[in-house]
C-alpha cells in the first residue's frame, strides 16, 4: 500500500459500502463471514500450491490471496477494520439514539450480534466508520508498523466511536479495574446513570440503552470465558492446534478462519462457544516464523514448509503464543470492555499484542522471519 491509497476514490466507496453492510448485518455476523471467506481463500491457496507444484505455487497463491483472502476477507467487503468495526460503531450510535431494544444483558451498544437492518442514518454511520477503518489500515500498512494493521484498525476505531458518540473510554473502574468478582456475585447497577435514566423505576430501556435494573456492575466480555486458568488452558490448546494447522498447510490464516467461522454457533445462541481467533492467528504465524529467512511460506507447497520447520518446536511456539494472546485478550477485556458501554474488541487487541511480539522477535533475530507481519523495514 501507498499513502496515496488513503484517497483512492474507488476504495473509499468500497470501504463505505463495506462498513454500511457490516452495520446492516451486525458486527458479529459480518465477522463470521470474514471467517468463511478466509477458509475459502486459504483452501484455494493450499490446493493450488499442492496441485500446481513449486514452479507454479507463486501464481496459485497470488490468485487465491488477491481473489478471496486479500480482497474479500481482508478487503473492503469483510475486513474486520471495515465491516466489523463499522457494525460496532453503528451499534454505539443506534443505542445512543434509542433504536435498539435487543434484550441484551449488557448495554445495548455492546450487542454486536444485533443486525441494524436498513435505517439510513445507522448505515451511514457504519459506512463512515468503514472509511475510518480503511484509513487506519492503510496508514499502518504503509508505515510498515510492526503489528497486524487490520486488528489495530479495529482497536482504534472503537476508541474513535466512543469519543465521537460521547461514551467513556474505560468506564467506572471504582470497584477495581481487573476485578470480575462483582459479576460473580451478581451485583447490579441499580443506582446512578441507569436508574436516573429510567426515572420512574419501570425498568424500561432508557434512551441511551441502559436500564434501571439489570445491568451488571461489571460486564465480562464472555461470561463463560474470563477466568484466568480457563483462558490460559484454552490458549494453550488452541495455540497447539493452530500451529499444527499452519505446519500442515503452510497457511498462517486458515486456523484463524476456522476460529472466526465457528462463531456462527455463538451468534445462534449456543452456550459456552469459546472465542479463539485471537489465539489461532498469532499462534499460526509464530509457528511459521520458524521457517528459514527468505522462504516465501505463503507461496511454498505445504510439504516444503513442513520439511523446513521441526514440528515439535512449532507446536511449542504455537502453545506459547496461544497462551500469551489469550491472556492479553483477557487483560484488555477487563480494562476496556467490562466497565464501559460499547463494544471494544479484546481479540483485535490481543492480535495486535501477539503480532507485535512476532515482529519484535524477528527484528532481534529470535525468529528467522515474520511471515506476513510488517517489521518497520528492519
Amino acid at each position: 500500500m501507498a499513502w496515496s491509497d488513503l484517497w483512492a476514490l474507488e476504495m473509499l466507496l468500497a470501504a463505505f459500502a463495506g462498513g454500511a453492510f457490516g452495520a446492516a448485518l451486525g458486527a458479529l455476523p459480518a465477522f463470521i463471514f470474514t471467517g468463511f471467506m478466509v477458509i475459502a481463500g486459504e483452501a484455494a491457496n493450499v490446493i493450488g500450491k499442492t496441485v500446481a507444484g513449486a514452479s507454479d505455487a507463486g501464481a496459485a497463491n497470488e490468485l487465491a490471496a488477491v481473489g478471496i483472502t486479500g480482497s474479500i476477507a481482508f478487503g473492503p467487503v469483510f475486513s474486520p477494520a471495515i465491516s466489523f468495526a463499522g457494525g460496532a460503531a453503528a451499534a454505539a450510535y443506534a443505542a445512543k439514539k434509542g433504536y435498539m431494544e435487543s434484550g441484551f444483558d449488557y448495554h445495548n451498544a455492546k450487542d454486536i450480534a444485533f443486525a441494524q437492518g436498513t435505517k439510513p442514518d445507522v448505515l451511514a454511520v457504519g459506512g463512515a466508520f468503514g472509511v475510518v477503518g480503511y484509513w487506519l489500515t492503510v496508514a499502518s500498512s504503509t508505515a510498515g508498523m510492526p503489528y497486524d494493521p487490520i486488528a489495530m484498525g479495529v482497536v482504534l476505531s472503537a476508541i474513535v466511536h466512543r469519543l465521537v458518540f460521547g461514551y467513556d473510554i474505560i468506564g467506572d473502574t471504582s470497584g477495581g479495574i481487573l476485578n470480575m468478582k462483582p459479576f460473580e456475585d451478581g451485583d447490579r447497577r441499580i443506582i446512578g446513570e441507569a436508574a436516573a435514566a429510567d426515572g420512574d423505576g419501570s425498568g424500561e430501556p432508557a434512551a441511551d440503552g441502559g436500564t434501571a435494573e439489570g445491568r451488571f456492575v461489571v460486564e465480562p466480555w464472555l461470561p463463560h470465558q474470563y477466568k484466568w486458568a480457563n483462558v490460559a488452558v484454552l490458549g494453550l490448546v488452541v495455540g497447539i492446534l493452530a500451529a499444527f494447522t499452519a505446519y500442515k498447510t503452510g497457511s498462517p490464516f486458515l486456523a484463524f478462519g476456522i476460529s472466526a467461522a465457528s462463531l456462527v454457533f455463538l451468534n445462534c445462541g449456543v452456550e459456552k462457544i469459546p472465542v479463539t481467533h485471537h489465539i489461532s492467528l498469532p499462534a499460526s504465524t509464530a509457528a511459521l516464523a520458524l521457517a528459514p529467512a527468505g522462504m516465501a511460506v505463503s507461496a511454498a507447497p505445504p510439504g516444503e514448509v513442513a520439511a523446513a520447520i521441526p514440528l515439535l518446536p512449532a507446536l511449542v511456539v504455537g502453545a506459547v503464543f496461544g497462551l500469551v494472546s489469550a491472556l492479553a485478550g483477557e487483560v484488555v477485556q477487563r480494562i476496556f470492555y467490562a466497565h464501559a458501554d460499547t463494544h471494544f474488541d479484546p481479540p483485535a487487541a490481543a492480535i495486535v499484542v501477539g503480532t507485535f511480539l512476532i515482529a519484535v522477535l524477528t527484528i532481534v533475530g529470535v525468529f528467522p522471519q515474520s511471515v506476513w507481519v510488517p517489521t518497520l523495514g528492519l
